[in-house]
């Protein structure tokens, strides 16, 4: 493996400086006979996928493969193509930017908090190496990209061992540029990345993965590192109002943020906040304990799960399990009314969801007590959600989070390359938290604080990361379609597939 190594970074080290002399017309050539590439293997990958989780949804394997890949490429090729956003206050308002998607996301709102309005100039000819997540398929491209395109660096992307198989899929689609030394694909296990890391050929390292994995790497080598590395994902249920049908609306919206990808993901909900003084929090939680009862369970494909699911288990005896635990099952798993903090600075990754409450009635009672409790007490700052019916500016601009939602599951901020995705930036070294610097980004926004998108309460039609939604596959095979061609044809099939779900 390691000679296979040597010949990629030989390849790449050679081709570094030429990188910097490529055209913007010639960057998007190269970023559309990509996607032409990503939609030619599109579903074979989502099949591969399913085999290697274990799921029959290649709905969602499309959506968090395929697709999000496909809406990075696009949304480069519009910047270099021209478009911009103007920043007031500190604010770019990046979504939606153009007729389709404002159509399509009709109520949807995302912003990018900069801390100064400039532009970062990356001219220096480097080889940054990406450690590619195991989990999302979408990940370890997405961060080629921005590495490639944001950031003018050459790519080492090494595969992660648990989705190597999505390997085979990325070299044939992004052929162009590995043809042309600008992007290589390595695999391999820890003494790959190892040796990696410490490679002077190396200048930088982008990794996804866990905090653990990022002292490893950082307290070997003193290269620059950027990080995505987890959360213990906080929902915020503001107190308020809500008809029964609202309830019913956000326990589906919750259930559905622990389950997808098998709970798999670094914005899972891991954690939900309630006022103990809301008239309507019993009946809220009873239907959320009646949406995990309907949703299957599914297998825990990635590696540690049972181990991560026990410790939870024994520590928490009021635990509440829906369905049956087996070898290859962790089974959806409430924890009411938690007294203690392992729930809140442990990550799960596995489907397990605690619940805290704050002594609060009023939703401004509540959000004055919420808001410093995950500031200070809830492990990491990538990720946050926030359920209400009521106005939350100043939460907003309270809360130390890279990607907050506002009635929308953070896992959409992530799948929208407008938006930048990272954690908050304020994390040291020896408090690493959910990583330092920000990719995805397409706008090339310098210095981002935080992503902020906003949502209707009650999202209609069915939200495509919803458990429960009925035509999945069809929806993401026409949102990949209309990625190639945005045309009102490609939008119709959409919407229609859309009202479907």
């Amino acid at each position: 493996m390691i000679p296979e190594v040597e010949t990629a970074l030989l390849r790449l080290h050679s081709r570094r400086s030429e990188w910097l002399k490529v055209s913007t017309e010639a960057r998007i050539d190269y970023l559309k006979r990509c996607m032409a590439g990503v939609m030619e293997v599109a579903e074979e990958w989502a099949i591969e996928a399913c085999k290697a989780k274990g799921t029959e949804s290649a709905g969602e394997e499309w959506l968090t493969g395929a697709v999000p890949t496909l809406m990075m490429l696009r949304a480069i090729v519009r910047t270099l193509e021209g478009r911009s956003t103007k920043i007031e206050n500190g604010i770019a308002r990046v979504f939606p930017d153009h007729l389709l998607d404002r159509l399509l996301w009709l109520g949807f709102r995302g912003e990018v908090w900069v801390d100064r309005a400039s532009t970062v100039k990356h001219d220096r000819s480097a080889i940054s190496l990406v450690l590619g997540a195991g989990n999302v398929g979408s990940t370890a491209p997405l961060d080629a990209l921005h590495k490639l395109f944001a950031e003018n660096q050459v790519v080492l992307l090494k595969m992660n061992p648990v989705n190597d198989y999505v390997g085979k899929f990325l070299e044939q689609a992004f052929e162009p540029l590995i043809t042309d030394g600008f992007l290589q694909i390595v695999y391999g296990g820890t003494d790959v990345g190892s040796y990696l890391c410490q490679h002077p050929k190396i200048d930088s390292i982008h990794v996804t993965g866990s905090h653990h994995t990022y002292y490893a790497i950082a307290n070997s080598c003193s290269k620059p590192i950027t990080s995505e590395l987890g959360c213990v994902t906080p929902v915020l249920i503001v107190p308020g109002n809500w008809s029964e049908s609202d309830l019913k609306f956000q326990a589906r919206h919750v259930a559905s943020m622990v389950v997808h990808n098998a709970s798999f993901n670094c914005v899972a909900a891991k954690v939900i906040v309630t006022a103990k003084g809301w008239k309507l929090r019993d009946r809220f939680l009873d239907l959320l304990r009646q949406e995990f009862a309907k949703i299957p369970n599914r297998k825990a494909y990635y590696p540690g799960a049972q181990e991560r699911y026990q410790a939870f288990l024994d520590r928490y005896p009021q635990a509440e399990i829906f369905g049956t635990r087996t070898q290859n099952i962790v089974p959806w798993t409430f924890i009411p009314e938690i007294q203690d903090h392992y729930a809140l600075q442990t990550e799960a990754f596995c489907g397990v969801l605690a619940e805290v409450s704050l002594e609060a009635t009023s939703a401004e009672e509540f959000l004055d007590r919420a808001v410093p409790f995950c500031n200070e007490k809830i492990w990491g700052n990538l990720s946050c959600v926030i359920l209400t019916k009521t106005p939350v500016e100043k939460a907003i601009r309270d809360l130390n989070y890279g990607a907050i939602g506002v009635n929308v599951w953070t896992g959409v901020i992530y799948a929208l390359p407008d938006l930048a995705w990272g954690a908050y930036p304020e994390n040291e070294h020896n408090d690493i938290q959910s990583g330092q610097g920000f990719v995805h980004n397409a706008y090339f926004l310098d210095r981002p604080l935080k992503s902020v998108l906003y949502a209707p309460f009650r999202i209609r039609p069915t939200p495509f990361w919803f458990a429960d939604h009925h035509n999945l596959l069809q929806f993401a095979k026409r949102a990949a379609e209309l990625q190639i061609s945005p045309t009102w044809s490609k939008f119709v099939q959409v919407i229609f597939a859309a009202v479907r779900g």
